[in-house]
């Protein structure tokens, strides 16, 4: 797939840099890619992914756009109040780029559903905030073999995470977090830092389109930001042997 004269100039700025070119640029706009969440840090993953040309977006959110939202989702305006997140954003993208294709899932997941939209994509990116669809993604990207871009932002800590099934002896989500069910704080409780989510969710966004490129970091790395004290950390995470994943 070949990028007409308007795309070429669009992405000039991609165009020119050495780990992208244009073909590169085709690879990213060939690409199909599944985010699940639409809210504080699926705002800036959608947005970014969407500018930087990926051809594809599958959307999930089952949840409306409410006024505290607004603190950190820059996706949203006051206008959006009240509307689906997936309908709001995508009207968002296609504002930004009628090209786009752009599918949207608005209700709770089925294992079906999920399991049918990770086959579907070349990367997948889970945006959400709660351990049981976080477990659930993992299982799903592992069973297909599909790499996961996983983050999260609470109060003033971010975390990155890539799983890579494709790559022998890595770690998958479950190997890094054993079951932890819904005991984990929420940002509704504890709050979060609204530029902080941006950081992470940009973060995400740059290791897809890594992927996509064949550039990924290596994964099984929990990249870990503690935005009060500007400091970054990184571990490294092991496969478990016993992981039931």
């Amino acid at each position: 797939m070949s990028l007409s004269p308007e795309e070429s100039a669009r992405y000039a700025r991609h165009i020119v840099l050495k780990d992208i070119g244009g073909i590169g640029q085709q690879k990213i706009r060939a690409a199909r890619v599944l985010v699940v969440g639409a809210g504080g840090l699926g705002s800036p993953v959608i947005a970014a992914l969407a500018a930087a040309g990926v051809g594809h977006l599958t959307l999930v959110d089952p949840d409306s756009v409410s006024l505290s939202n607004l603190q950190r989702q820059l996706l949203y305006g006051e206008a959006d109040v009240g509307r689906r997140k997936t309908e709001a954003a995508a009207g968002r993208l296609r504002a930004l780029d009628h090209t786009l294709e752009i599918q949207i899932h608005e209700g709770r997941l089925t294992p079906g559903d999920l399991a049918r939209m990770v086959r579907g994509a070349d990367v997948v990116l889970d945006c959400t905030d709660n351990f049981p669809t976080r477990f659930a993604i993992n299982a799903a990207c592992v069973a297909a073999r599909r790499p996961l871009v996983v983050g999260a932002a609470i109060r003033d800590q971010g975390q990155v995470f890539l799983v890579d099934p494709r790559v022998a002896d890595a770690p998958c989500y479950a190997c890094l977090y054993p079951e932890a069910g819904e005991s984990a704080e929420r940002c509704e409780d504890a709050g979060v830092y609204g530029p902080l989510v941006g950081v992470i969710g940009s973060l995400q966004a740059q290791m897809a389109l890594q992927l996509l490129l064949g550039q990924s970091p290596a994964p099984g790395v929990l990249h870990s930001f503690d935005a009060a004290a500007w400091r970054w950390h990184q571990a490294r995470a092991q496969r478990d042997p016993a992981c039931s994943i």
